[in-house]
C-alpha cells in the first residue's frame, strides 16, 4: 500500500512538472500582467455586489461604496491592450486587435454599464440596482465570449 502511495505521488509530481504553467510576462512594463491585475481589481470590486444581491443582503450604503470602488478601477485594464501585447501568457483572443472597433465598443458598453450601476446605487432602489448590476455582468460576459480564451 505504501508503495502505491509513493508511486501515485511521484506520478502526480511528474505530471505537474510537465505542465510547467504559463510563461512569465517579461516584456517591458509587463502589459499582460498589468491588465490581468487591473481586471482582478474590477472583479474584487464587482463580485461582492453580486453576492449581496443573490443572498438578499442588499445594503444601500455598502452598495454605493462598492459601486464607487468599481467606478474607480473601471478604466484600469484598457491602456494595457497595446498593439504588441498579444503574446503568452495572455488569454485575449486575436480579435482584440483584429476587431479593434468591436473590442472598443464592448469596452465602452462596460464603462457605460458601470456608470449606470453607480447611478442606480445612488438611487438606493434595489430593483434598479439589480437591473444595473445585470447590465454590467452582461457586458463582461459578452466581451469574454468574444475576446477571451
Amino acid at each position: 500500500m505504501r508503495h502505491q502511495v509513493l508511486l501515485i505521488a511521484a506520478l502526480s509530481a511528474s505530471i505537474l512538472t510537465a505542465c510547467g504553467g504559463e510563461p512569465a510576462d517579461t516584456r517591458p512594463g509587463q502589459p499582460v500582467s498589468a491588465r490581468r491585475a487591473a481586471f482582478k481589481k474590477i472583479l474584487l470590486a464587482f463580485e461582492p455586489m453580486g453576492i449581496a444581491l443573490r443572498e438578499k443582503q442588499y445594503d444601500a450604503d455598502r452598495f454605493i461604496a462598492q459601486a464607487g470602488e468599481l467606478a474607480k478601477v473601471k478604466d484600469g485594464p484598457w491602456r494595457h491592450f497595446g498593439p504588441d501585447t498579444n503574446y503568452p501568457p495572455t488569454h485575449a483572443k486575436a480579435g482584440v486587435w483584429s476587431e479593434a472597433e468591436r473590442f472598443s465598443a464592448n469596452r465602452d458598453a462596460f464603462l457605460q454599464a458601470v456608470d449606470g450601476l453607480t447611478q442606480a446605487a445612488a438611487s438606493r432602489d434595489e430593483n434598479k440596482v439589480a437591473t444595473a448590476y445585470d447590465a454590467v455582468h452582461d457586458s463582461c460576459r459578452s466581451c469574454h465570449k468574444s475576446f477571451k480564451d
